[in-house]
C-alpha cells in the first residue's frame, strides 16, 4: 500500500486510551473470574489480591473511559459513532451476508474503511452499545459495589447488593464475549496483523 493510500484513523490520544483500556479490561477479566470461581484449594491468585487488583484496574478503566468520552466530544472522532436509523436493516443484512458468505468468496467489503467511515454497520452499532451502554453500566455498578452504602438495601425482597453484583457480572461477561469477537474480527484485514499494526501506528 502506498503512502498516498494510507488513512490516519487512530490519533495518539486514541491509541494511548486503547492500550490502557485493553490492559485494564484483561486484568478485570482475570481477577473477576478468580473472584467469581475461587474456592478453598483453588485460586488463580490470592482472593484478597484479586479484589485489590480488580478495584485498581476498575478505577483505571473508569478514568480511561472518561478520557475516551471527553475525547469524542472535543475531537472529530465522534463522527464515527453517529447513529443513522434510516436504512439500518439493509446495511446490517448486507454486512452480515459479507461476513457469512462474501468474504469467503473474496468479494469486496460492502463498507470499506475511509476517512469518513471507520466502522462497518455491525461494528458501529456494536461499539455504540458496548461503549455507551454496557461500559457506563459496569462502571456505575462497580462504583456502587466499592461504596455499598450507596446501594438500595432491598428491591422487591431481593438484596440490592446481590442485584448490583449480578448486573455487574452479567455485563462483565458480555464485555468479555465482545472482546473475544473484537480480537477475531481484528484479524480480518489485508493481512491477519494489519489491523493490529494500525492501532499501533495510527495508519490504516
Amino acid at each position: 500500500m502506498s503512502t498516498e493510500e494510507k488513512i490516519y484513523l487512530y490519533p495518539v490520544w486514541l491509541r494511548i486510551w486503547h492500550a490502557f483500556n485493553a490492559l485494564g479490561i484483561l486484568v478485570l477479566i482475570y481477577t473477576g473470574l478468580n473472584m467469581q470461581f475461587a474456592k478453598p484449594g483453588f485460586e488463580l491468585i490470592r482472593f484478597d489480591l484479586a479484589v485489590t487488583l480488580h478495584n485498581y484496574a476498575g478505577i483505571i478503566v473508569s478514568i480511561s473511559y472518561l478520557a475516551f468520552f471527553i475525547g469524542n466530544i472535543v475531537t472529530s472522532n465522534s463522527k464515527y459513532y453517529k447513529i443513522k436509523p434510516k436504512g439500518l436493516r439493509k446495511r446490517l443484512f448486507k454486512q452480515i451476508r459479507y461476513y457469512t458468505y462474501g468474504m469467503f468468496k473474496n468479494e469486496e467489503a460492502p463498507y470499506p474503511i475511509s476517512e469518513k467511515r471507520k466502522f462497518n454497520p455491525i461494528q458501529k452499532y456494536t461499539y455504540v452499545v458496548v461503549m455507551y451502554l454496557m461500559v457506563p453500566i459496569i462502571i456505575i455498578t462497580g462504583i456502587a459495589l466499592l461504596l455499598p452504602e450507596l446501594i438500595i438495601e432491598e428491591v422487591y425482597v431481593l438484596s440490592g447488593i446481590f442485584l448490583t453484583a449480578l448486573l455487574h457480572a452479567i455485563i462483565g461477561f458480555l464485555i468479555s464475549i465482545f472482546l473475544i469477537i473484537h480480537l477475531y474480527f481484528a484479524t480480518i484485514g489485508k493481512k491477519p496483523l494489519s489491523n493490529f499494526k494500525s492501532i499501533l501506528t495510527g495508519w490504516h
